[in-house]
């Protein structure tokens, strides 16, 4: 009997990180230095056709360090707080 294959939710559910912006950049950009400035991801992060899905990733996942979805940790925490 062939065993059957399923695609694993988890590979699926990331695919939009192939099309993300970021990925084509300098990824120190999204993880600056404490107090460094986050302006220059940002800016990638504002035309990006996968930036819903970036933040929605993070804040499930409770990233706490780099710039998802265009939001800093700082930033995504406030969202989480008002959202309950």
């Amino acid at each position: 009997m062939r065993e059957l294959f399923l695609v694993d939710p988890d590979v699926e559910e990331l695919g939009w990180q192939d099309r993300a912006l970021c990925a084509q950049t300098d990824p120190e950009a999204f993880f600056p230095e404490k107090g460094g400035s986050t302006r220059e991801a940002k800016k990638v992060c504002l035309t990006c056709e996968v930036r819903d899905d970036c933040l929605e990733y993070a804040l499930m996942k409770d990233e706490r360090f780099g710039i998802w979805g265009g939001l800093s940790e700082r930033e995504r925490r406030k969202l989480k707080r008002r959202a309950v």
